[in-house]
């Protein structure tokens, strides 16, 4: 069924259609993050930090403000009506989970927990994410006295606004302003200081993007290039050459990455992407 026959206005059509479209892009620039803490762990523990600083960063810039302004918008409008309440409520709850599991994370005292926090965290987004589009999205777009398209532009406005005490990211308050930086550092070897390079000098992490659904691919990218520190760099697999994908990173970030084909097919391309 299309989102014209679930929507009561074209505006409120056009408005689900985006709201699924951002909702995607979250969910791929997740994907991104926790694939490259993933690699990271299997292939040396060590190299983790940066890969976890950024996904707790995307979480607290990007996930939390959105959650917290869908309750004061999304919700708020849902929650009036009957059938939709004990629902939002659960999504609510699941909210505060998602704000809890990023404290974890922050906090996790190993990589190898870290990396389970964040798969959790992933799984119960993407889970999150459906129940949103399926029905509190559909359901608002069907109802004749609610304006969807006009909730999703106070929500974004809200987001633009939001502080990280705000709404569902309060949960914050309670654990103080305290990042990955605050921790104890995570174990790396001697630091080159005995000549032998130090953890810089392992693997590069990778992620393969081969599984990840087309919908989804670029933006799961863009999440993972969002975690490469300047000065560090990642393998990117993908089932094809990704010249569109490369003219859309070049776009983002001109002059950002450097590019190197590592592998030209004819099942993969791997490609280093170096961060200047």
């Amino acid at each position: 069924m299309s989102a014209l026959t679930l929507a009561s206005a074209p505006e409120d059509a056009a408005a689900l259609e985006a709201a699924e479209a951002h909702h995607a892009h979250l969910v791929g620039q997740m994907a991104g993050h926790v694939g490259l803490l993933l690699t990271a762990t299997e292939s040396d523990p060590r190299t983790t930090g940066s890969p976890r600083t950024g996904l707790v960063a995307f979480c607290e810039r990007d996930l939390l403000p959105h959650a917290a302004a869908e309750e004061e918008t999304l919700y708020a409008a849902a929650h009036r009506i009957p059938e939709a309440r004990l629902l939002v409520e659960a999504l609510i709850g699941e909210h505060r989970r998602l704000a809890a599991l990023v404290d974890a994370l922050r906090d996790a005292p190993a990589p190898v927990a870290a990396a389970a926090d964040a798969r959790a965290l992933q799984v119960l987004f993407e889970e999150h994410v459906a129940k949103e589009n399926g029905m509190v999205l559909s359901l608002l777009a069907r109802e004749p006295d609610v304006s969807l398209a006009g909730l999703l532009g106070d929500m974004h406005d809200r987001v633009e606004h939001h502080t990280p005490t705000d709404g569902a990211a309060g949960a914050r308050e309670k654990q103080g302003d305290r990042t990955v930086n605050d921790q104890e550092p995570e174990e790396t070897g001697c630091g080159g200081a005995c000549g032998c390079g130090g953890a810089d000098e392992e693997a590069v992490p990778e992620l393969d993007v081969r599984q990840v659904p087309h919908a989804l691919r670029h933006a799961t990218v863009f999440g993972a290039l969002d975690a490469v520190p300047s000065g560090g760099a990642m393998v990117l697999v993908a089932p094809h050459d990704p010249l569109p994908l490369l003219a859309q990173i070049e776009g983002r970030a001109p002059g950002a990455f450097s590019v190197e084909y590592l592998q030209r097919g004819p099942e993969a391309w791997r490609l280093l992407l170096s961060h200047h």
